[in-house]
């Protein structure tokens, strides 16, 4: 499912879904500039703008598939079995562009919680998905491919001392057909409250 040119923006909101199955092309270089700029409109207490991107593409997907799931095997990780490495370096070569999503650490700060930090990179990340989605192309947020390992995280100059590393953005044109999201009725999850009891 692509947008149209005559969905409204809420429509596009609530028919934004996650595609894993993607392939080229990936968005043009005018469409990843008003994607990634989209990601500074985020809501962001102290203007701090902790969020970081790392764009991959090209032959960089495959050197970023060799790192990551050789740094997941010599982790120990039991999930990568020889079909699983198969499958995910598979799935890797298919995806025209990968973001790396980092939210910077400030340690100079004491004003504005971390954890505050740690929303608005989510909101900037979200920002990002729903722009990627308005253009027509589709995404996937992954934390496999290596997130919890810090050697990945470093090898994309992301310190782990000074980031907090949050995956990988996979961004392409759907691969195939993919239904329409069955959505939770939002009253399951909203209560309205009118002082104390």
């Amino acid at each position: 499912m692509t947008l149209t040119q005559t969905a409204t923006p809420l429509h596009a909101l609530i028919s934004r879904r996650s595609f894993k199955f993607l392939r080229a092309p990936a968005p043009k270089p005018e469409d990843l500039e008003q994607i990634l700029q989209a990601a500074m409109s985020a809501p962001d207490h102290g203007a701090l703008r902790p969020w970081r991107f790392v764009v991959i593409r090209g032959e960089a997907i495959g050197k970023l598939a060799d790192l990551a799931l050789d740094a997941v095997k010599r982790s120990g990780d039991p999930r990568m079995t020889p079909e699983k490495e198969k499958s995910v370096r598979e799935w890797m070569a298919g995806v025209p562009l990968f973001i790396a999503v980092a939210q910077k650490i400030a340690h100079d700060n004491t004003k504005i919680p971390e954890q505050e930090q740690l929303l608005a990179t989510g909101a900037a990340t979200m920002n990002l998905l729903n722009a990627v989605h308005m253009l027509g192309y589709a995404a996937f947020w992954s934390t496999g491919i290596g997130t919890y390992v810090e050697e990945v995280q470093n090898a994309l100059g992301l310190d782990s001392l000074d980031y907090r590393f949050l995956g990988f953005l996979a961004i392409g044109t759907p691969a195939c057909a993919v239904p329409q999201a069955n959505r939770p009725d939002y009253r399951e999850f909203v209560t309205e409250w009118n002082g104390p009891a």
